[in-house]
């Protein structure tokens, strides 16, 4: 995007940026206004999306927005199918009210018999991505020779989704590894604003460590909800190129825990913590969210829920989620103070649909509701 944001200023266009992640100071660096997403629908002449496909980006251009958009828009989609509702594209390019767009990716691929093929205004190419022929020789010819130079050298070149690791410290670095990526994942899954920062604390045992590839691998969870392509090795980049600062403490002295990691997070709206620990069966437990003390063991589905603690919550939120058929697992709670802020972490035996949600954060005392995913 922010190559792409480049070229069009060179071509003396106004660049308006769309993207929760990108910090006022990174958008000043590369010369763009950060604006809404709203906003930026309404405001531009092209519209030309950079995202991976996830559960926030899906459909993320849908027949509602496509229908915000200015009159004569224009629409650039290089990214993933499934960004674009491509039948309300189709009505609205026939209506006249999108000028034209350019797509090289599809929701179905391979792309036969899109409706989209029969239109003037459309231009497409083929997802070819590495699949020409020349393309795919000298991908087999570079993996051939970084297997054998590992299989006679000992050589690890361009591992891709793994932080450097001795063979010595794999074993105690495990259960760690598995607790830092969760905690990132958790920080990340609750960031909806521009990060600025992040500090990772490692208290107590965790100090002793070689806490780089920790650091890595939480740096890889925060950044992943809306960077699906971002692993432990690119992690530290992107976040420097995001204007992300990264900062580590070590603190051997520690109370109440033998191990503690903590993760503290700047955003545009402020700072938030949540810290973990291993305890003697190694498996990683939430201890603290936001200063409040909570502890839980983390699963597949969650639902994190802040409230104002006042009588009546719990009862409700059982009773929302029964109605709908979606049981219980476990339930933790945790307040600041008496009638005070509090945060509920409701593991449940499946996803909870959008229509469910909606029910959760209309319920009295409700302040924030998030599905969680570890």
């Amino acid at each position: 995007g922010s190559i792409v944001a480049d070229r069009a200023q060179g071509l003396k266009m106004r660049v308006v940026a769309y993207d929760p992640f990108l910090s006022d100071e990174r958008a000043s660096d590369i010369g763009v206004e950060k604006v809404d997403l709203d906003d930026l629908l309404a405001r531009a002449d092209f519209v030309s999306l950079h995202t991976p496909l996830t559960e926030q980006t899906r459909n993320v251009l849908s027949r509602e927005r496509l229908a915000r958009t200015r009159k004569g828009v224009r629409i650039v989609n290089c990214a993933r199918g499934g960004l674009i509702d491509e039948a309300a594209l189709y009505d609205l390019i026939k209506a006249g009210h999108v000028k034209g767009a350019a797509l090289d990716v599809f929701a179905k691929e391979p792309a036969k018999d899109s409706p989209l093929f029969e239109l003037d205004e459309v231009i497409v190419t083929p997802h070819l991505g590495a699949a020409t022929s020349e393309a795919q020789e000298k991908v087999a010819l570079q993996v051939a020779e970084q297997m054998s130079d590992y299989l006679v050298k000992g050589a690890v070149v361009n591992a891709l989704n793994m932080a450097s690791v001795t063979a010595e410290e794999a074993p105690r670095l495990k259960p760690y590894m598995k607790l830092a990526e969760q905690l990132g994942s958790f920080a990340g899954q609750l960031t909806e604003t521009g990060l600025r920062g992040v500090t990772i604390t490692y208290a107590g045992d965790a100090a002793r460590l070689n806490t780089r590839p920790l650091t890595q691998i939480v740096l890889q969870g925060l950044l992943k909800p809306l960077l699906a392509s971002v692993n432990t090795v690119n992690a530290p980049a992107v976040a420097r190129a995001r204007n992300i600062d990264v900062a580590t403490v070590e603190r051997q002295e520690l109370k109440g825990y033998q191990i503690l990691v903590s993760v503290e997070v700047e955003t545009d709206r402020g700072r938030r913590e949540v810290c973990g620990t291993l305890f003697q069966d190694a498996e990683p437990r939430l201890v603290r969210v936001r200063g409040i003390d909570v502890e839980a063991r983390l699963g597949p589905h969650m639902l994190y829920v802040r409230n104002a603690d006042r009588p009546g919550f719990i009862g409700n939120l059982g009773c929302t989620l029964g109605d709908a058929g979606i049981n219980v697992a476990t339930f933790h709670l945790g307040r600041e103070r008496p009638g005070g802020d509090a945060i509920a972490l409701v593991e449940v035996d499946q996803e909870v649909p959008p229509d469910v949600l909606v029910k959760v954060a209309a319920l009295p005392n409700v302040l924030q509701v998030k599905q969680l995913g570890f």
